[in-house]
């Protein structure tokens, strides 16, 4: 049964159900090339925010993923925004992405600025808000890009 305002939540690939609202929070972050991006930017695409760090092992298994999710998808309906945490310095997560080939905006985060999207209970976390604006998914842990495809195609 759907609910409206329903919340959901990866795990596994698989989404489950949670009890509550999810609210329409809106963002602006500034990317590593001085770009600016905001939830009401992008209205009319799915919009999914990574937080990551460089040193985390499960946000450097999902980086392929969201490269490809973000490269098949950014000119039509979804594009990805990763959010570094926990860095010496920006120019280290700078060429970090440059190594991974990450094409997707990198934005240099602080617990400011992720306090705009929802709380971060471990890395990687990833929120996804549909093309309305309206978080309706996220994820503690490696997401897949078959799971996000899944997910947004069913919607």
């Amino acid at each position: 049964m759907k609910s409206k305002g329903l919340l959901r939540l990866w795990l596994g690939g698989a989404l489950f159900a949670m009890a509550g609202m999810a609210a329409a929070a809106g963002f602006t972050f500034q990317d590593t090339q001085g770009r600016q991006h905001s939830l009401a930017g992008y209205k009319g695409k799915w919009v999914l925010v990574n937080f990551w760090a460089t040193w985390c092992p499960p946000c450097l298994e999902e980086i392929p993923d969201l490269i490809a999710l973000h490269d098949k998808h950014k000119d039509t309906d979804l594009v990805v925004l990763g959010v570094a945490m926990d860095y010496r310095s920006g120019q280290q997560v700078k060429d970090f992405a440059d190594q991974m080939f990450v094409s997707y905006p990198v934005i240099l985060g602080t617990q400011a600025s992720a306090a705009q999207v929802g709380a971060l209970s471990g890395l990687p976390t990833t929120y996804l808000f549909n093309p309305q604006g309206k978080m309706v998914a996220y994820n503690v842990g490696a997401i897949t890009r078959k799971a996000v495809e899944s997910y947004i195609t069913k919607k």
